[in-house]
């Protein structure tokens, strides 16, 4: 069982960075989070997912970093279930 960083944008920059620190976080991004910058997370290796339901409101499809993949609730629910949550959202 990992940690698992509910991401939203308001306390994007500490989460992220948290984030950071835990070797074996994984990392989901909600709502406004998914406009997050997520670089530094993506090259440490880092497990990344967005709400694909928070991307298409965003009109972000098309612009979605390479390397996060966009879950539907059903996984973002099985992740919630299989981890520590540590919510920034």
């Amino acid at each position: 069982m990992g940690n698992m960083y509910l991401i939203d944008q308001p306390s994007g920059g500490g989460a992220l960075a948290l984030a950071a620190q835990d070797d074996e976080a994984i990392v989901v991004l909600i709502q406004d989070g998914v406009f997050l910058d997520v670089s530094d997370l993506k090259k440490a290796g880092r497990s990344l997912y967005a709400v694909k339901r928070d991307i298409d409101r965003r009109g972000l499809q098309e612009r979605l970093a390479a390397g996060i993949k966009p879950i539907g609730f059903d996984e973002l629910v099985d992740l919630i279930v299989a981890n520590k949550v540590v919510n920034f959202a």
